[in-house]
């Protein structure tokens, strides 16, 4: 299939999504509209503007949550502000305050414009929750929940939710969050477990055990709440403000797409790479990204390469130094990758904070210390049946040891001492690591050999 049989296949499948719904029988995904309508971006930007104007507002809503950042900041170029007004006015509170962020990021005079377009609460509602630091847990929050009155029986509550969802108020609704006359969050109660109680029941008599009492508070670190999600399993939460009132909930989706944001954020910055540049379609923009954290390596391997030029009578003495010397310096660097990558995911999870360094270290230093033996014995076997100098096979075996263990302590230390910095310990771990793992190898192994051999 060539590009103009894609494109049209695309559009027609677009366009009869868009006479579905508004037929009210649309079976496509939002996720999947929304992944057809970048392949168009991609092919023809000015096709990809003409059916984004046919979109209705509802679908678009759906559509556009599911669009990278990049293209929604750039919304308001290819529609007009007033339907940017009404695709928000249909989103969930938590959407429509990431849209009008990422607009305002590119162009901070349209967003304002969008924003005045929305009705009072609304335009509230998303200035309270981008008026959040983004690691607290307000900023996630959605606004539309459904709370009831301890007073309140249970029969005239569900009403209230079915009219609301009949009128796409709410949605993905798990709990009946209690409160009393003062909005004081009481605790909550799944669906599932209101529908057996008799619809007359009023709320304040349900049995305290089957109340749940989970909540956060609105300026929570959002990495502690998502942490309560999996340790509880939970599929939404109570946000409270200081004084104890209900203001929002977080839900599993919000959470699994923070999840997937940590993990891509964490993956990406092990490997130097910025996870936000990398989103943008400007090759200059990577690159520029990217060569920053090269260029930071190469200062580091230049600073390896000084402490090799400082042996290098010894090498010229020993060829055979110079075969071996890598073995040293790699099997280092993956242990301390190793080490560095657990000790970094852990620290993410919840599992090891600045208080546990202790015993972490102890731990990654003990692991290191057993497999530095037992690679140092294969590695001086080795290298003793390969170049028939008993010596020799002593000096590597040592100086394996000593780099694995290095390699385990400062895997271990240097994100732990990076976080007690405030300072993200998945960006600049790799590379200090690295650069201290292939200076103790080479220093390690080519002073020995040194001292011993010559």
């Amino acid at each position: 299939m060539n590009e103009i049989e894609k494109l049209e296949e695309l559009i027609s499948y677009i366009q009869s999504n868009i006479t579905a719904f508004k037929n009210g029988i649309c079976e496509a995904h939002p996720f999947d509209i929304a992944k057809s309508l970048q392949e168009i971006r991609e092919i023809d930007t000015s096709e990809y503007k003409s059916i984004c104007k046919k979109i209705p507002s509802e679908l678009f809503a759906e559509i556009l949550v599911n669009m990278p950042t990049y293209i929604q900041e750039e919304i308001t170029d290819i529609i007009s502000e007033q339907k940017v007004a009404r695709v928000t006015s249909n989103m969930d509170s938590d959407d429509a305050s990431i849209l009008i962020y990422n607009i305002a990021q590119k162009d901070e005079e349209a967003a304002q414009t969008v924003l005045s377009k929305l009705n009072i609460e609304e335009k509230q509602n998303i200035e309270e929750l981008n008026a959040y630091d983004y690691e607290e847990t307000g900023s996630f929050m959605q606004k539309e929940l459904f709370s009831v009155n301890i007073n309140e029986d249970i029969d005239t509550a569900l009403k209230r939710l079915k009219k609301e969802k009949d009128l796409h108020i709410l949605s993905n609704i798990f709990h009946a969050f209690l409160i009393d006359d003062n909005n004081n969050f009481l605790g909550s109660i799944g669906l599932e477990e209101l529908i057996l109680f008799e619809r007359n029941l009023k709320f304040k008599d349900i049995p305290v055990e089957k109340i749940e009492n989970f909540s956060v508070k609105h300026k929570e670190k959002i990495s502690n709440t998502v942490n309560m999600f999996s340790n509880y399993n939970l599929n939404a939460i109570a946000v409270i403000n200081d004084e104890d009132k209900l203001i929002g909930r977080i839900t599993h989706d919000d959470v699994r797409a923070i999840m997937q944001e940590q993990d891509t954020k964490q993956l990406y910055s092990l490997a130097g790479v910025n996870n936000e540049a990398e989103e943008v379609e400007s090759i200059y923009e990577i690159g520029r990204n990217r060569a920053f954290w090269l260029s930071i390596n190469l200062v580091t391997a230049i600073l390896a390469s000084l402490v090799i030029g400082i042996f290098d009578t010894t090498i010229q003495s020993l060829v055979a130094l110079a075969v071996l010397m890598p073995i040293v310096a790699s099997m280092g660097g993956n242990a301390g990758t190793q080490t560095l990558t657990v000790t970094v995911r852990q620290m993410a999870l919840g599992a090891i904070e600045y208080d546990d360094a202790k015993k972490t270290i102890y731990k990654e230093v003990i692991i290191s210390l057993v497999n530095g033996f037992l690679f140092a014995f294969i590695i001086g076997i080795i290298s003793y049946l390969w170049f028939k100098i008993p010596l020799l096979g002593f000096v590597i075996a040592l100086s394996m040891v000593i780099n694995l263990i290095s390699a385990g302590f400062f895997g271990a230390v240097i994100p732990l001492v990076l976080e007690k910095l405030k300072i993200d310990p998945a960006i600049g771990s790799t590379v200090i690591l690295t650069t201290v793992t292939d200076i103790v190898g080479f220093f390690s192994f080519l002073g020995l050999a040194t001292i011993i051999l010559l």
